[in-house]
């Protein structure tokens, strides 16, 4: 049986939340996406002034928290455009169809070890051959689709597999991942406290700082997380006349300043300052 959600699009831009770099499993189709998260998929599209979401009767309630759809973005974006920054204040208001996604927290650990020096459209690619060689094919409304391998079948493979799917140096790193997951229980890592959870992410060989924020904002929904990136410096700069080089004191700096609200303001002011380069002709890769 096929279910649809549905969402008023004010705080929901489909494109907004999707092509900001915050997952990788998606494609653009009939005038909508087709997205997947682990085993799952769904449609997004919009009609008329909200979005619409069809997917599985079963998979209804992933959807629902994956697009976070019942939070109230509306206050999230008043919140910050009542910040006496006026960078913030038209990040805000440019981003406000943002919204952080609630995803697999194993698919984002290994994806996002792939993230590191890398661009986005590489990124894709890889991940789409991990899951043509490992995943399971399933599909919806007779559009078929890879599932994303569990951690077992994925360190079944070879570190040379990997090489051979492009993936480089990272080869290692996503296998050694995917074992340690294969043994481990994700759910110890779920009940850490943020910087406790922080940290032993860091244990994953190729998790530095910056991707560890991702996942725990991406994977963990620790909205309290803030990425620092290429990016996030110039902003920190130009913004907040920060003096800081260390990327780790940057991020220590903003999520003292706002707290549960970090991720939020950190997605709106990637956004705005990426957009607002790739309007001028700059390079955009991650």
């Amino acid at each position: 049986m096929i279910k649809k959600l549905y969402c008023a699009n004010e705080y929901f831009s489909p494109q907004a939340t999707l092509e900001c770099g915050q997952t990788f499993r998606f494609w653009q189709e009939d005038g909508g996406y087709f997205i997947c998260s682990g085993e799952r998929a769904c449609r997004l599209r919009q009609d008329g002034k909200r979005n619409e979401i069809v997917c599985r009767e079963e998979d209804a309630e992933y959807f629902r928290a994956y697009f976070d759809l019942d939070r109230n973005y509306g206050q999230i974006v008043d919140w910050a455009k009542a910040m006496p920054e006026d960078c913030i204040r038209r990040a805000a208001e440019s981003g406000r169809g943002i919204r952080i996604l609630n995803q697999d927290a194993e698919e984002m650990i290994l994806t996002f070890i792939l993230s590191q020096n890398n661009n986005i459209p590489r990124i894709r690619s890889m991940v789409a051959k991990v899951c043509e060689r490992a995943g399971e094919e399933r599909e919806l409304e007779g559009r078929a689709y890879r599932t994303f391998p569990r951690a077992e079948k994925l360190a079944a493979l070879t570190q040379s597999e990997y090489i051979s799917m492009g993936f480089g140096y990272r080869a290692a790193y996503f296998r050694e991942a995917a074992c340690r997951l294969a043994k481990e229980d994700i759910r110890a890592l779920k009940v850490l406290p943020t910087v406790q959870l922080r940290e032993q992410l860091m244990t994953y060989k190729g998790i530095g700082e910056k991707v560890a924020d991702c996942i725990l904002l991406f994977g963990f929904g620790r909205t309290d997380a803030f990425p620092v990136d290429v990016w996030m410096e110039r902003v920190y700069r130009e913004c907040f006349g920060g003096r800081e080089r260390s990327r780790r004191k940057i991020a220590q700096a903003m999520q003292s300043r706002f707290g549960r609200y970090s991720g939020y303001i950190q997605q709106y002011l990637f956004y705005f300052e990426r957009e607002g380069s790739e309007k001028n002709g700059a390079d955009h890769d991650q």
